[in-house]
């Protein structure tokens, strides 16, 4: 519990000061005066730091992020220096800056996930086809060959796109030197210089061995047929399977049938013969196993890492922002929606810390640290009162009415919307409370 709270305070701490930085930064750029700069903490004032430029900074008691006081920004003062006698552009830039340094901070804490080591559902590359005088060919690569590891290193493609993958662990099997590969079931090793990559990228390949069981159900016909956990799913009926879905795709198209399975088990290729029931007990399905993807943990090149990361983090803000749409058309519930409140988010942040520590591994706090600041930037450009977004609509409002609100209204406004939020803040705390710890399997998602 202690380390719950200590690594959500520091987190939202950090991610609070770059947003509160990006509001000094670009205030004082444009002759606004920052009177005083909290850099950890709201009051009442535990110490003063120093001095910088008229700009106090200073330690604070509640350790509920930090904040900046502009200068006449939320009284009626007019007069020179003030936040409210800047020009509406400045105004917004000012507002603008602190959810950009978040989703700049979003961005970072995403790449770093990606260059730490990142779960990937992952296959081998099947050689589809050799082409003379490249790499794969002067090896001697045969199409068929499943291309299993070099020099102790598993050779990984991405399910999705045949991309080449790097393992960050090395191989706990029995890899030879050179180049591995599965050839008519045979376990066969080549002599080879060349880089996996190269290989991979030399050759037209398709993934395959993506699919592994993990439960066999007892007295199921995935266990009358002999099938067991940690068996890798080559083909049905001659189809190779992968990603994970087609399988069940695949064995869908022969319900109330035999299927054969190709299984790779340990070095050895075996069919087994299954019977797929149309109308199989709750949560077994047709055969009675459960599977999973192959999830390990994968680094790419610098420039992959940054493109990763970027994505990554585009693709989550398009889902939040689609959130309120698919409410609206009933597409999602608001329990699936995961609104969460500092207790809910604490205990994510503790969950991450804790699965780093037992693990090793780095990806679970620098991608919940992305996502959480890609979230508070979100959050911050809602168009509600009291925050950098309900600032922004005034200001949009402001220019087409060719005039100003009267700022001590509009602090009224803002000061009604922030009492809102603390009771939006209470309920869902409450609900968060209510619904017990929030939680990711981050051992699941790592493939430990």
């Amino acid at each position: 519990m202690l380390l719950t709270i200590i690594s959500f305070l520091l987190l939202l701490g950090v991610l609070m000061f770059f947003h509160e930085l990006g509001h000094y930064w670009v205030a004082r750029r444009n002759g606004i005066e920052v009177e005083e700069f909290g850099v950890f903490g709201f009051p009442p004032r535990i110490a003063k730091l120093f001095t910088y430029k008229g700009t106090v900074f200073t330690l604070n008691a509640i350790p509920l992020g930090a904040f900046v006081r502009m200068k006449g920004e939320d009284i009626a003062d007019l007069s020179p220096g003030s936040f409210n006698a800047a020009s509406a552009g400045v105004r917004a830039a000012v507002l603008i800056a602190g959810p950009a340094m978040n989703f700049l901070l979003a961005i970072l804490f995403s790449i770093f996930s990606v260059l730490s080591g990142f779960p990937a559902s992952v296959a081998h590359p099947e050689i589809q086809q050799v082409v003379a005088g490249t790499p794969a060919a002067e090896i001697g690569l045969q199409p068929g060959d499943i291309l299993i590891g070099a020099d102790g290193q598993p050779i990984y493609v991405s399910v999705m796109s045949g991309e080449f993958l790097r393992s960050s662990e090395r191989s706990s099997g029995s890899l030879s030197a050179g180049l591995t590969v599965l050839r008519n079931g045979q376990r066969v090793t080549l002599p080879s210089t060349s880089s996996p990559q190269s290989i991979v990228a030399s050759a037209e390949v398709q993934p395959v061995l993506n699919t592994r069981i993990t439960f066999v159900v007892p007295d199921s016909p995935a266990a009358q047929g002999g099938l067991q956990a940690g068996d890798i799913i080559y083909a049905v009926n001659g189809t190779p399977v992968a990603p994970p879905n087609m399988l069940s795709a695949l064995v869908a198209q022969h319900l109330d049938s035999e299927v054969t399975l190709t299984l790779l088990r340990g070095d050895q290729f075996l069919d087994a013969i299954v019977f797929a029931r149309a109308n199989p007990p709750e949560g077994e399905g047709a055969m009675g196993v459960a599977i999973d993807g192959r999830p390990i943990l994968v680094t790419l090149p610098l420039h992959a890492a940054v493109w990763q990361g970027v994505t990554g983090i585009v693709d989550y803000v398009r889902m939040v922002l689609s959130v309120p749409g698919m409410l609206i058309m009933g597409q999602m519930s608001p329990e699936d929606a995961g609104l969460s409140g500092p207790v809910g988010i604490a205990q994510l942040v503790g969950g991450a810390v804790n699965a780093t520590a037992d693990t090793g591994v780095w990806f679970p706090i620098w991608q919940l640290a992305a996502i959480i600041s890609a979230g508070l930037a979100i959050a911050n450009l809602l168009p509600i009162p009291a925050l950098d977004g309900g600032r922004l609509i005034f200001i949009a409002f402001e220019k087409l009415r060719g005039r100003r609100l009267d700022p001590e209204m509009e602090g009224m406004i803002h000061l009604v919307g922030f009492a809102l939020l603390l009771g939006l803040m209470v309920m869902v705390t409450i609900s968060d409370i209510r619904s017990g710890p929030e939680t990711i399997d981050w051992n699941r998602l790592l493939g430990q």
